[in-house]
This record gives structure tokens, C-alpha cells and sequence, in this order.
């Protein structure tokens, strides 16, 4: 699929240029990206999270902060996203510094949560050695049985992170693997320098 937006300076408008596509495409889970870590002496590690939120600020995911990508960025707050669509044949590549959004972003966003995402995000050491299954459903149990109701708390150890993006690369898939890979670098104020790279 052509790239119709090549000539576009800003990079977040390329890439809802393109998130909307890919909406299109794959309808189930277009927001989904491999979020890359590591730790300080340069170990990576990779997941796939969901994208809650991107604007001029940057992109945001949830998760427990005591889980190892919540360790990984407490110690070395650098962090890459991917985003891959096969049926376009597309991926961009985000990277930057990452902070944590504030609570009321994250409280905000935890109360628009199914009532068993919330209890579970209580109920799981997420990232820590499970003894058994049966022990999350207890404390999944026990927290049901604590907010009976619609009211729960947002856990202090749940949040959301925000990377700020220092690098973009969008790539498009082209015949005969003569990819076009555009790459946009932050460059000083608001602006971005753009370049295009060998396939």
C-alpha cells in the first residue's frame, strides 16, 4: 500500500494518519505495540501492551508498577514502542524517555475499566512466581468481597507511563524488499528532522 502521507512534517499527525488505517484493517487490536526495556546494564526485555492514549505529549500504556517493565523503567527510563500491521504492511518504530503520567490521568482511566480488570489489578502480583492458580482466584475473591460495589480504588502500585518520543521510523513495505523507511529525529523547540533511510 502506497504511503500517502510521505511528505508530512509533524510525526504524531503521520501516525494517526496511520493508526486510523490501521483501525480499519485490524479492528480487534490496531493499538497494539511491543513495548522494549531494559535494565540498566542493557538487558532487554519485550511484551506487548495497549496504546490508551497518544497526543503531543507522548504515548501512553497502564500497568502494575511493580511488574518487571515497572522495574525496568524505575531503573533506566528509556523505552521503545513498535507498532506492526501486516495487512498494510506497515510498522513504526517510536523511541524516548518515559515518565509517569499523573493521578489524576491515571484515575481517570482506571475507573473506565471493567470491574473485574480493576479488582484483578488489586489481586495480582503481576511479574512474581505464582504459586498456583488457585491463589490469585482467593485474592481475587477476597478483594470482590472488600469493594462489593462499584467504588474501587485505583492500587497504588497501578499507573500508567508515558513515552515521550525522541524518534520515529515509519516503515512501508515496497516490491522487491526496496522498503521506504522515513525517520523523523527530534530536533531543537518543537520541531523534527526528517530523513529517509536505505530499505
Amino acid at each position: 500500500m502506497p504511503d500517502s502521507s510521505s511528505v508530512v512534517t509533524n510525526p504524531l499527525i503521520k501516525f494517526q494518519d496511520w493508526m486510523k488505517e490501521a483501525w480499519v484493517h485490524e479492528p480487534e487490536d490496531a493499538n497494539a505495540m511491543t513495548l522494549a526495556t531494559a535494565t540498566p546494564d542493557g538487558i532487554p526485555s519485550a511484551r506487548i501492551v495497549l496504546l490508551k492514549g497518544a497526543d503531543a505529549d507522548g504515548f501512553v500504556f497502564y500497568t502494575n508498577t511493580q511488574s518487571r517493565k515497572g522495574d525496568e523503567i524505575a531503573a533506566n527510563a528509556q523505552a521503545a514502542l513498535l507498532f506492526h500491521w501486516k495487512p498494510l504492511g506497515r510498522q513504526i518504530r517510536i523511541e524516548g524517555r518515559v515518565e509517569r503520567v499523573t493521578n489524576a490521568e491515571a484515575d481517570a482511566y482506571f475507573a473506565t475499566r471493567p470491574r473485574i480488570s480493576r479488582l484483578g489489578a488489586w489481586a495480582s502480583d503481576q511479574s512474581r512466581e505464582l504459586p498456583e492458580r488457585a491463589e490469585l482466584e482467593r485474592r481475587l475473591a477476597n478483594y470482590e468481597a472488600t469493594y462489593p460495589g462499584g467504588d474501587i480504588p485505583r492500587p497504588p502500585h497501578w499507573s500508567g507511563y508515558r513515552i515521550v518520543p525522541e524518534r520515529f521510523e515509519f516503515w512501508q513495505n515496497m516490491p522487491f524488499r526496496l522498503h521506504d523507511r522515513t525517520v523523523y529525529t527530534k530536533s531543537t523547540g518543537n520541531g523534527w528532522t526528517v530523513r529517509k533511510l536505505y530499505p
